[in-house]
């Protein structure tokens, strides 16, 4: 099977090239006791010197994961390129589960790159493509192999090849300047989306991941603006007096959930893109803030202290119906569904400080599932299998990710910087 690796996101990427970047790097902190034991072997490359090592990219992808956990390859017998080239009954004596063999060939003015999964036990093949790539898209190409390696072996679709948004924050006092940017899953191919010397917040993807709404103070009050990945052209939702924070898109795109003050307290509104017209979906006395909306657009979930303190409601679109979801502890913000809708993630404070954790909403468990104690903002991998989020490392401000059931982390601390408020694209083909 051909691949082409060419979307509208190679040519956001082309179009950035030449902005600065502010690349994250990944630092494994905690991996799963239940990973399946795999071998990503360093692909045959024609001779040529590669600009990127393409089974490295995918080994870090898998491990990153918490799905797997990839042989060194000091270990390795040998390197085979072709599943004819590998004599399965040794690599069962390392205890390999699954094994990755490929080749990466010049093209043209791109590569090609031909892959085999293999499953060792069986002595069976078990996928195998020939995908091309330009000579910038060799990440790419990795990671489109990566997600179809993850959903052949889970049955999960993978989410190696979506983006990320984040906010870095450098300097001090009056100096401050803060940017936003996309970036890979993996932190790396980051470009700079907008630069300014005041806070931008709460950068939400659209479903199509072609746009971005945020939060700017550029104007020295809060606005909403919603900005154009590939075009760069960008306009201005909102500019209330008071707060105008915590944009959502609805899964169909065509409205915004968000926090509004211009009545009084903050409360929910719901605005449709197209028209700009408003319709306020909360009213009480207290705190109403930071929205998000279920998978299947029936719901909103929100931030309240109607209860004395922050706990989180979900309001039904048509009905009205509000009702309290959250009931362990006084602190449980941020909330976030899981994409089937079955959990939701959020900040829960505990003994050990403001942490990130799931609740199923069958029973309404909650479970810790981060390990560190300033935890915020956090966001669902369009798969479920992650969550991305906001922490501090020793006096920085860093990102990182847990596994859905706590049992692997990761963070990706950068060198210009706090990096604050991540956002996990959707899907993007």
């Amino acid at each position: 099977m051909k691949v082409l690796i060419t979307t509208w996101l190679s040519a956001l990427l082309l179009m950035f090239s030449t902005l600065a970047q502010a690349n994250l790097t990944i630092e494994i902190t905690r991996g799963s006791d239940r990973a399946t034991p795999i071998a990503v072997v360093p692909f045959a490359a024609d001779g040529e010197n590669l600009p990127e090592d393409v089974a490295q990219i995918i080994s870090d992808n898998l491990q990153r994961s918490g799905y797997f956990e990839p042989l060194d390859r000091q270990a390795m017998y040998d390197r085979p390129s072709t599943s004819d080239e590998v004599q399965f009954g040794q690599w069962r004596g390392l205890d390999v589960r699954y094994m990755v063999v490929g080749r990466v060939s010049r093209e043209g003015n791109g590569y090609r790159i031909r892959y085999e999964l293999l499953d060792v036990s069986g002595s069976r093949r078990m996928l195998g493509e020939s995908v091309t790539a330009s000579g910038s898209e060799l990440r790419g190409g990795a990671h489109y192999i990566s997600d179809q390696i993850f959903e052949s072996i889970t049955g999960i679709r993978g989410a190696f090849a979506t983006r990320i948004a984040y906010v870095t924050a450098r300097g001090a006092g009056n100096d401050m300047q803060f940017a936003l940017y996309v970036a890979d899953a993996d932190g790396h191919n980051s470009q700079e989306v907008l630069s300014s010397r005041e806070p931008i917040l709460s950068p939400a993807w659209s479903p199509d991941g072609r746009k971005l709404a945020y939060v700017s103070f550029e104007t020295e009050r809060p606005a909403i603006y919603i900005q154009d990945l590939a075009t760069g052209q960008r306009v201005r939702a909102t500019s209330f007096e008071g707060i105008n924070g915590a944009p959502a898109w609805s899964p169909d795109g065509r409205r915004l959930a968000m926090a509004l003050s211009k009545d009084g307290q903050p409360e929910i509104y719901i605005m449709d893109v197209a028209s700009r017209n408003f319709e306020r979906i909360t009213n009480n006395n207290n705190i109403d803030t930071e929205p998000t909306w279920s998978p299947d657009g029936r719901s909103i979930l929100f931030t309240s202290d109607r209860s004395g303190g922050p706990q989180l409601y979900r309001y039904t679109v048509g009905s009205g119906e509000t009702e309290r979801l959250t009931f362990t502890g006084n602190y449980n913000a941020r909330g976030r569904f899981a994409p089937d809708g079955e959990s939701i993630f959020l900040v829960h404070r505990s003994n050990n400080g403001y942490q990130i954790a799931r609740q199923d909403l069958g029973s309404g468990r909650l479970v810790v599932i981060s390990e560190s104690r300033s935890d915020e903002s956090p966001s669902v991998a369009p798969n479920g299998t992650m969550v991305i989020f906001a922490t501090q490392q020793g006096n920085s401000g860093v990102l990182s990710a847990v596994s859905a059931d706590g049992r692997a982390s990761y963070r990706l601390p950068s060198a210009q910087g706090d990096v604050r408020e991540p956002a996990w694209s959707p899907f993007l083909n």
